[in-house]
Order: structure tokens, then sequence, then C-alpha cells
């Protein structure tokens, strides 16, 4: 029915814990799976004995040494035994509900993209998977300790062969590539399904210190320091390309209807293009003079926030 392809980080530490979390998640899944895992990292090879999935070796790598999207993306669609693929970051607990959205998006449309935001949650130690209630227990979890991201925080893409192609050699696990993988079906007027509501995505908290980020939460603006974010970002074509969940056409609902939004979806993602771009233009043109006085973007960007009122998080 369904492949499952990740490149995962080496299996050491905390990392190495939930990714295997993740995987073994994803063997529960009925009915069963197939799961491909990409790249030779430590622990990759032995982690996919283990499991008993698939593994690709051989990636194509920048200077970094981080792995490429098309190079990625080219080996799975190659290897994959089913039509419906499923690319998934490998810290992402999957349950039961993520299938049957699947289904459902699957039945209604031929070509399509389904994602949707994840859950942050911190997990330490190897989920009991042996307890017949684990997934029961798993949402308890993630929904009272849990935290809803936003709308550029998608770590799944669901999509059937052929959606993608001539995919820009992105470097894997860095901003950007994710927006260009929403962005190219709604630029080719193929729906776009937002399955937040009906899929828990268990995203297990963990630092960004494998690209020189610390902590667990970074933004674009710092992310733009370093040079491999920076060739990501003019690989996507800048801001106005910068989609997201909310970019999504439609929404699946826990009918199983995938509902469109608004009649004038189009106007508004047109509207917000327009808009990012316009502020690309402008923080670009005003630059040098913004130096000499002081005011980068990042100085800009942290005002803007002091002075945002936020709503309460109620997810």
């Amino acid at each position: 029915m369904l492949t499952l392809f990740a490149i995962p980080k080496p299996f050491v530490g905390h990392i190495g814990i939930i990714q295997r979390n993740a995987i073994k998640s994803w063997t529960l899944l009925r009915p069963r799976c197939e799961i491909i895992l990409l790249g030779d990292d430590e622990g990759t090879a032995d982690a996919a004995k283990e499991f008993g999935v698939e593994h690709i070796a051989e990636i194509a790598r920048n200077e970094f040494g981080t792995p490429l999207l098309n190079d990625m993306f080219n080996s799975a669609e190659h290897r994959a035994r089913h039509k419906l693929l499923c690319f998934v970051n490998a810290d992402i607990i999957l349950t039961s509900d993520f299938l049957r959205a699947v289904e459902r998006v699957s039945a209604w449309q031929d070509k399509f993209l389904m994602i949707g935001r994840r859950r942050d949650v911190g997990i330490n130690e190897p989920w009991n998977f042996v307890q017949s209630d684990w997934e029961q227990k798993l949402r308890e979890y993630v929904l009272e300790h849990g935290r809803l991201r936003g709308e550029h925080a998608v770590d799944y893409f669901v999509f059937r062969k052929g959606l993608y192609d001539q995919i820009p050699p992105f470097a894997v696990g860095r901003p950007c590539y994710d927006s260009w993988l929403i962005y190219k079906p709604i630029s080719r007027r193929y729906p776009v399904i937002d399955a937040t509501n009906e899929v828990l995505a268990t995203h297990q908290n963990h630092d960004h210190s494998h690209f020189g980020i610390q902590g667990e939460n970074y933004s674009l603006q710092e992310a733009l320091k370093l040079d491999e974010c920076k060739r990501n970002y003019k690989l996507l074509g800048g801001e106005f390309r910068r989609f997201g969940v909310t970019d999504a056409s439609h929404v699946l609902t826990a009918t199983g209807e995938c509902r469109r939004k608004y009649l004038w979806w189009r106007f508004a993602v047109l509207k917000k293009q327009v808009k990012r771009k316009i502020t690309h233009e402008v923080l670009e043109r005003t630059r040098p003079m913004r130096h000499r006085l002081g005011l980068r973007q990042s100085n800009l960007h942290a005002l803007k926030t002091a002075l945002t009122f936020t709503r309460p998080n109620r997810s």
C-alpha cells in the first residue's frame, strides 16, 4: 500500500533512542508498510537489519557531508514497491490514524500531497510498544505535555510517484526544502491536504547541533547565518515560495472528507506570495542603509516578536 522512506541521523545517544522509537512505530502500522532507510551514517545499516526494513546506503551528499534531497527522492522512488510514498523525518512517531488518513485521501484523489503539523514533546527513553494500549498512552502523553507547532513544522509528505520531478539539490534537514515540497504541487494545481486535525504526528524533541545550532528550536533568521541554509533558501527561490500548512488547498475532516478551503483560497495564496516578495525586495534594497544604522533583519525580527501580542496556546 505505502512506502515510508527516511534518512536518519547517526544512531548515537538520545537521537538514536528517538529514531528507534519512530521506526518501531512505523513497523506496527497496519496494513504493514514498506520502510526504506537511506544513508550510511553510523548505525543506519544495523537499524535496518534490526527492524527488518530496506536499506539504501549510497546517497549523494554536498561538500558538508549532508544528504541531498533530489538523490534521496530518486533512490526511494526507484526502490519502492508501492506507488504511494511518504517521506517522513526519522524522529516522528506515527500511529494508526496516519494510515486511516492516507487511505481516505488516496481514495479521493490520484495526484495529491498530504501534510500536517507536528506536535513537539520530550521523550528521552525507549517507548514501551509492548503494552497493547501504547497508542492511547502516547496520545494522552502528547496531548498533555506536547505542543502543536506552526505552519512550517511539517515532517511527513504523502504523495504518489511522479508528483515531483527536477527536485533541486536541497540539503536535507536544513530549512526551506520542506517549503519547496509544498510549493511544487500547489504551483501545478494539485490538491494539498492538511491532515493536522486527524493525524497525531509526534515529534520527539532534540537539539540541532548536527548543523551548528544549539537548542531544540531556531528561527529562519538564525539558520540563514549558515552557508547550507543560505543555499537552501536560494534554491527555494526566496520568501515568496516559503509555503507552509496554511497554504494547503484542502483540510481532511473527521468524517474523512477532503474539504476545500474558502473559495478565495488561491487569491489568499497569491496575496501571501506578493506580500512575501515585496517584503523580501524591501529588505534587500534597504540592506546597506539598515546595516549602517545597525538595523539588521534579525534585530527587526526580535523587535517585532517583542511588540506582538501572542495568544496563549490552546492546543
